[in-house]
């Protein structure tokens, strides 16, 4: 892909919530390609780099699709329970982020206690076989989409072999990205929620 296609594009980073998706928003922008934000979620305890969305994102579903037109050549994050909103007049590449869906789970339990919220593990296993079904259909969707391309990318494989994965993302986004610059934003200390992947 030549960087004139790029700049054409919408790069969207989604997946699951809790799947890695701030961090390559934050991998993207030091790499080179500049994120649709607006900043209005601030860095906390459970994303302490930032979150890097845009809420009107949220407001797909209502039809508010006219930021999108200044989302071309930039990165944007959506949530991959939105992605059958985006309109189909404009070109997307999309990252897809995979994370084990245990981890995933945890990510989400600690996050909400952290909010005070009240949290019950019993309820894994059946979110664990909804979240599989919701990522069946969603990727059965993207494939069959003209407009999309997409790189699946495995948040554990990227923290344990980065170097390999870096250079799948760089050359699905034209070879032009600061490969180094986007390893820098990998921090491990930030990878708290492990364990095998047992849901």
């Amino acid at each position: 892909m030549t960087t004139s296609t790029l700049r054409n594009a919408i790069v969207v980073v989604s997946g699951l919530p809790r799947s890695g998706t701030s961090m390559m928003m934050a991998m993207l922008a030091a790499g080179g390609i500049p994120p649709l934000t607006d900043n209005i979620r601030a860095p906390d305890q459970n994303n302490p780099k930032g979150y890097y969305e845009f809420e009107r994102v949220k407001r797909l579903p209502e039809g508010d699709t006219a930021w999108l037109a200044e989302a071309r050549g930039r990165a944007v994050k959506v949530i991959s329970a939105l992605l059958t909103h985006l309109p189909p007049e404009y070109h997307y590449r999309v990252i897809f982020m995979h994370r084990h869906l245990a981890e995933v789970l945890a990510s989400q339990r600690a996050m909400l206690a952290s909010q005070g919220h009240a949290v019950d593990e019993a309820e894994d296993t059946m979110l664990a076989a909804a979240f599989k079904r919701h990522l069946a259909q969603v990727e059965a969707w993207l494939a069959q989409q003209p407009n999309m391309q997409v790189l699946h990318v495995h948040y554990n494989e990227l923290l344990r072999n980065p170097e390999t994965q870096l250079a799948r993302i760089d050359d699905f986004l034209g070879g032009q990205l600061n490969v180094q610059a986007m390893s820098s934003v990998i921090d491990r200390a930030l990878y708290r929620q492990r364990m095998p992947e047992t849901l």
